[in-house]
Protein backbone atom coordinates (compact mmCIF):
# COMPACT_ATOMS: atom_id res chain seq x y z
CA UNK A 1 0.00 0.00 0.00
CA UNK A 2 1.50 3.29 -1.13
CA UNK A 3 1.00 6.63 0.62
CA UNK A 4 2.61 10.03 0.48
CA UNK A 5 3.30 9.91 4.23
CA UNK A 6 3.10 6.97 6.63
CA UNK A 7 2.88 7.84 10.34
CA UNK A 8 3.74 5.08 12.82
CA UNK A 9 1.88 5.74 16.07
CA UNK A 10 -1.51 7.33 16.71
CA UNK A 11 -0.55 9.44 19.73
CA UNK A 12 -0.50 13.25 20.04
CA UNK A 13 2.67 13.61 17.93
CA UNK A 14 1.62 11.33 15.08
CA UNK A 15 -1.93 12.68 14.85
CA UNK A 16 -0.75 16.29 14.99
CA UNK A 17 1.64 15.59 12.12
CA UNK A 18 -1.11 14.00 10.05
CA UNK A 19 -3.50 16.90 10.73
CA UNK A 20 -0.90 19.50 9.80
CA UNK A 21 0.00 17.62 6.61
CA UNK A 22 -3.63 17.65 5.54
CA UNK A 23 -3.91 21.35 6.35
CA UNK A 24 -0.84 22.14 4.25
CA UNK A 25 -1.90 19.98 1.31
CA UNK A 26 -5.37 21.53 1.35
CA UNK A 27 -3.89 25.03 1.27
CA UNK A 28 -2.15 24.28 -2.06
CA UNK A 29 -4.97 22.23 -3.55
CA UNK A 30 -3.14 18.87 -3.54
CA UNK A 31 -4.65 15.94 -1.67
CA UNK A 32 -1.77 14.13 0.01
CA UNK A 33 -2.50 10.59 1.13
CA UNK A 34 -1.63 10.18 4.82
CA UNK A 35 -1.89 6.96 6.81
CA UNK A 36 -1.59 6.52 10.59
CA UNK A 37 -0.77 3.07 11.96
CA UNK A 38 -1.82 2.56 15.60
CA UNK A 39 -1.04 -0.59 17.58
CA UNK A 40 -3.86 -0.02 20.11
CA UNK A 41 -7.32 -1.43 19.51
CA UNK A 42 -8.55 2.15 19.16
CA UNK A 43 -6.95 5.57 19.04
CA UNK A 44 -6.01 6.65 22.56
CA UNK A 45 -6.15 3.19 24.12
CA UNK A 46 -2.37 3.09 24.63
CA UNK A 47 -2.05 6.69 25.82
CA UNK A 48 -1.52 7.26 29.55
CA UNK A 49 -0.41 10.47 31.21
CA UNK A 50 -0.97 12.69 34.27
CA UNK A 51 -1.85 15.18 32.70
CA UNK A 52 -1.43 18.91 33.23
CA UNK A 53 -1.57 20.16 29.69
CA UNK A 54 0.10 23.20 28.14
CA UNK A 55 -2.30 24.14 25.30
CA UNK A 56 -0.02 26.38 23.23
CA UNK A 57 0.99 23.75 20.65
CA UNK A 58 -2.59 22.48 20.27
CA UNK A 59 -3.91 26.00 19.81
CA UNK A 60 -1.21 26.62 17.21
CA UNK A 61 -2.31 23.50 15.34
CA UNK A 62 -5.98 24.43 15.43
CA UNK A 63 -5.28 28.05 14.48
CA UNK A 64 -4.42 26.94 10.94
CA UNK A 65 -8.10 26.14 10.36
CA UNK A 66 -9.78 23.32 8.53
CA UNK A 67 -10.84 21.54 11.71
CA UNK A 68 -13.98 23.49 12.64
CA UNK A 69 -12.68 24.43 16.11
CA UNK A 70 -11.44 27.68 17.53
CA UNK A 71 -8.18 28.09 19.39
CA UNK A 72 -9.27 29.80 22.57
CA UNK A 73 -9.08 27.86 25.81
CA UNK A 74 -11.47 30.36 27.41
CA UNK A 75 -15.17 29.68 27.12
CA UNK A 76 -17.04 32.06 24.92
CA UNK A 77 -14.30 34.03 23.24
CA UNK A 78 -11.16 34.24 21.16
CA UNK A 79 -12.15 31.67 18.56
CA UNK A 80 -10.84 32.50 15.12
CA UNK A 81 -12.82 30.02 13.05
CA UNK A 82 -15.66 28.75 15.20
CA UNK A 83 -18.05 29.74 17.95
CA UNK A 84 -16.59 27.16 20.35
CA UNK A 85 -13.16 26.26 21.65
CA UNK A 86 -11.09 23.08 21.76
CA UNK A 87 -12.18 22.63 25.37
CA UNK A 88 -15.82 22.61 24.36
CA UNK A 89 -15.09 20.34 21.39
CA UNK A 90 -13.30 17.91 23.71
CA UNK A 91 -16.24 17.89 26.10
CA UNK A 92 -18.78 17.48 23.32
CA UNK A 93 -16.98 14.72 21.43
CA UNK A 94 -15.34 12.79 24.30
CA UNK A 95 -17.35 13.82 27.38
CA UNK A 96 -14.09 14.91 29.00
CA UNK A 97 -13.36 18.18 30.78
CA UNK A 98 -10.28 20.36 30.41
CA UNK A 99 -10.14 21.87 33.90
CA UNK A 100 -8.15 25.13 34.30
CA UNK A 101 -5.43 24.93 36.94
CA UNK A 102 -6.51 26.99 39.96
CA UNK A 103 -3.84 26.15 42.53
CA UNK A 104 -0.26 24.83 42.45
CA UNK A 105 1.33 23.05 45.39
CA UNK A 106 4.77 21.47 45.70
CA UNK A 107 5.27 19.41 48.87
CA UNK A 108 8.10 17.51 50.52
CA UNK A 109 6.66 14.50 52.35
CA UNK A 110 8.25 12.96 55.43
CA UNK A 111 8.14 9.36 56.61
CA UNK A 112 6.51 10.44 59.90
CA UNK A 113 3.45 11.72 58.04
CA UNK A 114 4.39 15.37 57.88
CA UNK A 115 4.69 17.59 54.83
CA UNK A 116 6.36 20.88 53.99
CA UNK A 117 5.09 23.12 51.23
CA UNK A 118 7.70 24.87 49.09
CA UNK A 119 6.64 28.48 48.44
CA UNK A 120 5.75 28.95 44.77
CA UNK A 121 8.05 31.94 44.55
CA UNK A 122 11.01 29.59 45.11
CA UNK A 123 9.99 27.18 42.36
CA UNK A 124 11.44 27.47 38.84
CA UNK A 125 9.07 29.06 36.36
CA UNK A 126 8.81 25.74 34.49
CA UNK A 127 6.79 24.38 37.43
CA UNK A 128 4.24 27.20 37.34
CA UNK A 129 1.01 25.99 35.71
CA UNK A 130 -0.84 29.25 35.08
CA UNK A 131 -2.86 28.87 31.88
CA UNK A 132 -2.59 25.08 31.83
CA UNK A 133 -5.38 22.50 32.10
CA UNK A 134 -5.92 19.17 33.85
CA UNK A 135 -7.06 16.79 31.11
CA UNK A 136 -7.27 13.16 30.07
CA UNK A 137 -4.58 12.81 27.40
CA UNK A 138 -6.22 9.61 26.18
CA UNK A 139 -9.45 11.49 25.51
CA UNK A 140 -7.59 14.36 23.87
CA UNK A 141 -5.87 11.85 21.59
CA UNK A 142 -9.24 10.35 20.64
CA UNK A 143 -10.45 13.86 19.83
CA UNK A 144 -7.39 14.48 17.62
CA UNK A 145 -8.18 11.19 15.89
CA UNK A 146 -11.65 12.42 14.95
CA UNK A 147 -10.15 15.68 13.68
CA UNK A 148 -7.61 13.79 11.56
CA UNK A 149 -10.23 11.47 10.08
CA UNK A 150 -12.41 14.47 9.31
CA UNK A 151 -9.57 15.86 7.21
CA UNK A 152 -9.18 12.60 5.29
CA UNK A 153 -6.39 10.86 7.20
CA UNK A 154 -6.60 7.06 7.07
CA UNK A 155 -6.19 5.61 10.57
CA UNK A 156 -5.69 1.89 11.09
CA UNK A 157 -6.01 0.93 14.77
CA UNK A 158 -5.08 -2.57 15.91
CA UNK A 159 -2.08 -2.86 13.56
CA UNK A 160 1.45 -2.61 14.95
CA UNK A 161 4.45 -1.85 12.77
CA UNK A 162 6.72 -4.87 13.14
CA UNK A 163 9.51 -4.17 10.67
CA UNK A 164 11.15 -1.13 9.12
CA UNK A 165 11.54 -1.45 5.35
CA UNK A 166 14.69 0.00 3.80
CA UNK A 167 15.60 0.86 0.24
CA UNK A 168 18.86 -0.71 -0.90
CA UNK A 169 19.87 1.22 -4.01
CA UNK A 170 19.38 4.43 -5.92
CA UNK A 171 16.50 2.99 -7.92
CA UNK A 172 14.21 2.77 -4.89
CA UNK A 173 14.23 6.35 -3.67
CA UNK A 174 16.87 8.22 -5.63
CA UNK A 175 18.95 8.87 -2.50
CA UNK A 176 20.54 5.56 -1.60
CA UNK A 177 19.82 3.57 1.53
CA UNK A 178 16.87 4.95 3.45
CA UNK A 179 13.52 4.12 5.03
CA UNK A 180 10.75 3.43 2.56
CA UNK A 181 7.99 2.32 4.96
CA UNK A 182 7.02 -0.34 7.47
CA UNK A 183 5.41 -3.77 7.49
CA UNK A 184 2.84 -5.07 9.97
CA UNK A 185 3.27 -8.39 11.74
CA UNK A 186 1.97 -11.66 10.34
CA UNK A 187 -1.07 -12.82 12.32
CA UNK A 188 -2.68 -16.23 12.82
CA UNK A 189 0.47 -18.11 13.86
CA UNK A 190 0.19 -20.68 16.65
CA UNK A 191 2.48 -21.03 19.64
CA UNK A 192 4.29 -23.81 17.82
CA UNK A 193 5.07 -21.45 14.93
CA UNK A 194 2.67 -23.21 12.55
CA UNK A 195 0.29 -21.11 10.47
CA UNK A 196 -3.36 -21.47 11.51
CA UNK A 197 -6.46 -21.20 9.32
CA UNK A 198 -6.70 -17.54 10.35
CA UNK A 199 -3.19 -16.75 9.07
CA UNK A 200 -2.76 -13.43 7.30
CA UNK A 201 0.46 -12.06 5.90
CA UNK A 202 1.60 -8.68 7.20
CA UNK A 203 0.98 -5.64 5.02
CA UNK A 204 3.67 -3.34 3.65
CA UNK A 205 2.89 0.37 3.95
CA UNK A 206 5.23 2.42 1.79
CA UNK A 207 5.57 6.19 1.87
CA UNK A 208 7.62 8.99 0.42
CA UNK A 209 8.25 9.90 4.04
CA UNK A 210 7.74 7.77 7.17
CA UNK A 211 7.29 9.53 10.52
CA UNK A 212 7.86 7.48 13.68
CA UNK A 213 5.80 8.52 16.70
CA UNK A 214 5.66 5.23 18.63
CA UNK A 215 6.30 6.62 22.10
CA UNK A 216 9.13 5.87 24.52
CA UNK A 217 11.37 2.95 23.50
CA UNK A 218 9.42 2.25 20.33
CA UNK A 219 10.88 -0.85 18.69
CA UNK A 220 11.02 0.55 15.15
CA UNK A 221 12.36 3.90 16.35
CA UNK A 222 15.10 2.25 18.39
CA UNK A 223 16.15 0.13 15.41
CA UNK A 224 16.40 3.27 13.26
CA UNK A 225 18.41 5.12 15.92
CA UNK A 226 20.80 2.18 15.98
CA UNK A 227 21.02 1.68 12.19
CA UNK A 228 21.71 5.33 11.38
CA UNK A 229 23.67 5.98 14.62
CA UNK A 230 21.40 8.94 15.35
CA UNK A 231 22.38 9.28 18.99
CA UNK A 232 26.02 9.87 18.15
CA UNK A 233 25.02 11.90 15.09
CA UNK A 234 23.08 14.28 17.32
CA UNK A 235 25.77 14.40 20.00
CA UNK A 236 23.23 13.04 22.48
CA UNK A 237 23.76 11.55 25.91
CA UNK A 238 22.26 8.16 26.69
CA UNK A 239 18.52 8.25 27.28
CA UNK A 240 17.23 7.70 30.81
CA UNK A 241 13.88 6.14 31.65
CA UNK A 242 11.35 6.15 34.43
CA UNK A 243 8.22 4.17 35.23
CA UNK A 244 4.99 6.06 35.83
CA UNK A 245 2.12 4.39 37.72
CA UNK A 246 -1.25 6.12 37.67
CA UNK A 247 -4.75 5.73 39.07
CA UNK A 248 -7.95 7.68 38.45
CA UNK A 249 -10.30 8.06 41.41
CA UNK A 250 -13.87 9.26 41.66
CA UNK A 251 -14.17 11.20 44.91
CA UNK A 252 -17.08 12.67 46.89
CA UNK A 253 -18.00 16.31 46.14
CA UNK A 254 -16.66 17.50 49.50
CA UNK A 255 -13.22 16.11 48.62
CA UNK A 256 -13.07 17.61 45.14
CA UNK A 257 -10.99 20.77 44.49
CA UNK A 258 -11.33 21.56 40.80
CA UNK A 259 -8.04 22.53 39.16
CA UNK A 260 -5.84 21.70 42.17
CA UNK A 261 -2.35 20.50 41.14
CA UNK A 262 0.09 18.92 43.59
CA UNK A 263 3.58 17.48 43.10
CA UNK A 264 5.71 15.91 45.82
CA UNK A 265 9.20 14.70 46.63
CA UNK A 266 10.35 12.71 49.63
CA UNK A 267 8.35 9.82 51.07
CA UNK A 268 8.34 7.01 50.08
CA UNK A 269 11.24 7.23 47.62
CA UNK A 270 13.59 9.53 49.50
CA UNK A 271 14.15 9.88 53.23
CA UNK A 272 17.23 12.12 52.99
CA UNK A 273 19.05 14.27 50.45
CA UNK A 274 21.64 11.52 49.99
CA UNK A 275 19.13 8.89 48.82
CA UNK A 276 19.90 7.90 45.24
CA UNK A 277 16.36 7.22 44.09
CA UNK A 278 15.05 9.60 41.45
CA UNK A 279 11.30 10.16 41.41
CA UNK A 280 8.25 11.95 42.74
CA UNK A 281 4.49 12.04 42.60
CA UNK A 282 1.58 13.95 41.11
CA UNK A 283 -2.03 14.53 42.11
CA UNK A 284 -4.50 16.51 39.99
CA UNK A 285 -8.21 17.30 40.39
CA UNK A 286 -10.19 17.15 37.12
CA UNK A 287 -13.86 17.95 36.65
CA UNK A 288 -16.43 16.68 37.33
CA UNK A 289 -15.12 14.77 40.39
CA UNK A 290 -11.91 12.97 39.42
CA UNK A 291 -8.52 12.80 41.11
CA UNK A 292 -5.62 11.71 38.88
CA UNK A 293 -2.74 10.49 41.00
CA UNK A 294 0.50 8.69 40.36
CA UNK A 295 4.12 7.98 41.19
CA UNK A 296 7.13 8.20 38.85
CA UNK A 297 10.37 6.40 39.70
CA UNK A 298 13.60 6.47 37.72
CA UNK A 299 14.59 3.03 36.48
CA UNK A 300 18.20 3.56 37.50
CA UNK A 301 17.46 2.91 41.19
CA UNK A 302 20.23 0.96 42.92
CA UNK A 303 18.16 -0.95 45.48
CA UNK A 304 17.14 -4.22 43.79
CA UNK A 305 14.37 -4.76 46.33
CA UNK A 306 12.38 -1.65 45.41
CA UNK A 307 8.92 -2.53 44.12
CA UNK A 308 7.50 0.56 42.35
CA UNK A 309 3.91 -0.62 42.73
CA UNK A 310 4.31 -1.20 46.46
CA UNK A 311 5.95 2.22 46.83
CA UNK A 312 2.91 3.70 45.10
CA UNK A 313 0.60 1.98 47.59
CA UNK A 314 2.68 3.31 50.51
CA UNK A 315 2.55 6.82 49.04
CA UNK A 316 -1.26 6.77 49.04
CA UNK A 317 -1.30 6.16 52.81
CA UNK A 318 0.48 9.44 53.57
CA UNK A 319 -1.94 11.94 55.19
CA UNK A 320 -1.21 14.58 52.51
CA UNK A 321 -2.37 12.10 49.85
CA UNK A 322 -4.94 10.02 51.73
CA UNK A 323 -7.01 13.12 52.50
CA UNK A 324 -7.72 13.57 48.79
CA UNK A 325 -8.81 9.96 48.21
CA UNK A 326 -10.80 8.99 51.32
CA UNK A 327 -14.33 7.96 50.47
CA UNK A 328 -13.47 7.64 46.78
CA UNK A 329 -13.26 4.74 44.34
CA UNK A 330 -10.43 3.82 41.96
CA UNK A 331 -11.99 3.55 38.49
CA UNK A 332 -8.91 3.27 36.23
CA UNK A 333 -5.24 2.39 36.56
CA UNK A 334 -2.23 1.84 34.38
CA UNK A 335 1.52 2.32 33.93
CA UNK A 336 3.95 3.37 31.23
CA UNK A 337 7.61 4.09 30.66
CA UNK A 338 8.83 7.70 30.39
CA UNK A 339 11.81 9.38 28.71
CA UNK A 340 13.67 11.37 31.35
CA UNK A 341 16.91 12.34 29.60
CA UNK A 342 15.59 15.70 28.43
CA UNK A 343 17.19 17.96 25.84
CA UNK A 344 20.69 16.50 26.10
CA UNK A 345 19.42 13.01 25.26
CA UNK A 346 17.71 13.97 22.00
CA UNK A 347 19.20 12.07 19.04
CA UNK A 348 19.44 13.42 15.53
CA UNK A 349 15.80 13.60 14.47
CA UNK A 350 16.09 13.08 10.72
CA UNK A 351 17.28 10.20 8.58
CA UNK A 352 16.88 9.30 4.90
CA UNK A 353 13.17 8.78 4.36
CA UNK A 354 11.73 10.05 7.63
CA UNK A 355 11.85 11.59 11.10
CA UNK A 356 11.44 10.80 14.79
CA UNK A 357 8.61 12.55 16.65
CA UNK A 358 7.38 12.88 20.22
CA UNK A 359 8.60 10.36 22.78
CA UNK A 360 10.19 8.24 20.05
CA UNK A 361 12.83 10.95 20.09
CA UNK A 362 12.49 11.82 23.79
CA UNK A 363 10.57 15.10 23.76
CA UNK A 364 9.66 15.09 27.43
CA UNK A 365 10.76 18.06 29.51
CA UNK A 366 11.58 16.54 32.93
CA UNK A 367 12.02 19.95 34.57
CA UNK A 368 8.59 21.10 33.42
CA UNK A 369 7.12 17.60 34.08
CA UNK A 370 5.40 17.80 30.69
CA UNK A 371 5.84 16.38 27.23
CA UNK A 372 2.47 16.41 25.46
CA UNK A 373 2.87 19.95 24.12
CA UNK A 374 6.37 19.10 22.89
CA UNK A 375 5.02 16.00 21.16
CA UNK A 376 2.31 18.00 19.39
CA UNK A 377 4.78 20.71 18.38
CA UNK A 378 7.24 18.12 17.06
CA UNK A 379 4.46 16.70 14.88
CA UNK A 380 3.62 20.15 13.52
CA UNK A 381 7.25 20.95 12.71
CA UNK A 382 7.84 17.53 11.14
CA UNK A 383 4.80 17.93 8.90
CA UNK A 384 5.92 21.37 7.78
CA UNK A 385 9.43 20.06 7.11
CA UNK A 386 8.48 17.04 5.01
CA UNK A 387 5.55 18.63 3.18
CA UNK A 388 7.72 20.48 0.67
CA UNK A 389 9.66 17.33 -0.21
CA UNK A 390 6.49 15.25 -0.47
CA UNK A 391 4.65 17.85 -2.55
CA UNK A 392 7.66 18.23 -4.83
CA UNK A 393 7.90 14.45 -5.31
CA UNK A 394 4.16 14.31 -5.95
CA UNK A 395 4.40 16.95 -8.65
CA UNK A 396 7.33 15.16 -10.26
CA UNK A 397 5.47 11.85 -10.11
CA UNK A 398 8.19 10.11 -8.06
CA UNK A 399 7.63 7.41 -5.47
Amino acid sequence: MHYDVVVVGGGPAGLSASIRLKQLSSSVGIDLSVCVLEKGSEVGSHVLSGNVFDPRALEGLLSHGGVGVGVSGDDGGGSSSSSYSWREALLESQDSYATPVTEDAFLVLTESGGSYRVPNVLLPRQLHNDGNYVISLSKLTRYLGTVAEGLGVEIYPGFAADEVLYSTNDVDDGRGVGVRGVATKDVGIGRDGVMKDTFERGVELLGRQTLFAEGARGSCSESIISKFDLRRGGGASNQHYGLGIKEVWEVPPEKFRGGYVQHTLGYPLQSSVTDRVYGGSFLYHQEPNLVLCGLVIGLDYENPYINPYQEFQRWKTHPAIRSHLEGGTCVQYGARVLNEGGYHSLPKLTFPGGMLLGCSAGFLNPVKIKGSHCAIQSGIIAAESVSLDVLRSRCLGRR
